[in-house]
């Protein structure tokens, strides 16, 4: 066959994550989350010392963006807070709703927040081994709270797109993911969040 999609199979550091051969890798630093945290102000604040601090970065491999193929990479979300907020992905829903998507934790100690379009939410506890499956029209976000990086693999249908729009319009999700007064995490009501429409 002509037209077979010849893969270099790409190569996963099981300790950091970071994934050789990958055909995309995308950083985000806390110059560019402005908007994804609760307390504006301790946003600033941090964002003003360390403007060009990585908060997570992600490699991916895709072949191509057609239907009935898989992309699949590696997330690894750094430790930190923002006010009472752990460090999180942007979170998305997918362009194409029903698409779901897998999540496997390689390692750290995170938190999968989903929520379905009705606003009913739910958390993943994410420990190394856990796999968590991420339903057709869920947003989704990345937490972590532990004290090391947050080590994700994640696969999804290559033609699923990913639509930041949703959580930044509606001021986040439903629920935050906070630090509880005994150091560990809990989640809160999101007193900013406005149902998406």
């Amino acid at each position: 066959m002509s037209d077979w999609i010849q893969v270099t199979p790409p190569r996963v550091d099981l300790v950091n994550g970071a994934m050789e051969g990958a055909t995309r890798h995308y950083v985000k630093s806390y110059a560019d989350l402005e908007g994804i945290f609760e307390d504006v102000a301790a946003f600033e604040a941090r964002r003003a010392a360390a403007a060009d601090e990585v908060a997570y970065e992600v490699d991916e491999y895709r072949s191509s963006d057609n239907a009935g193929d898989l992309a699949f990479g590696t997330s690894r979300v750094y430790p930190g807070l923002v006010g009472r907020e752990f460090n999180m992905t942007r979170g998305h829903v997918h362009v194409r709703g029903d698409r779901a998507e897998l999540y496997y934790c390689l390692s750290g100690h995170g938190v999968l927040l989903l929520q379905e379009p009705g606003g009913a939410a739910q958390v993943v506890e994410l420990y190394p081994g856990t796999a968590a499956y991420v339903p057709p029209f869920a947003l989704h976000r990345s937490v972590n709270v532990g004290h090391v990086p947050l080590v994700t693999l994640f696969c999804y249908p290559s033609d699923s797109g990913q639509d930041y729009d949703v959580v930044f319009g509606a001021h986040g999700m439903r629920l935050l993911v906070v630090r509880d007064p005994s150091g560990g995490w809990t989640v809160a009501e999101n007193p900013a969040y406005v149902p998406p429409t």
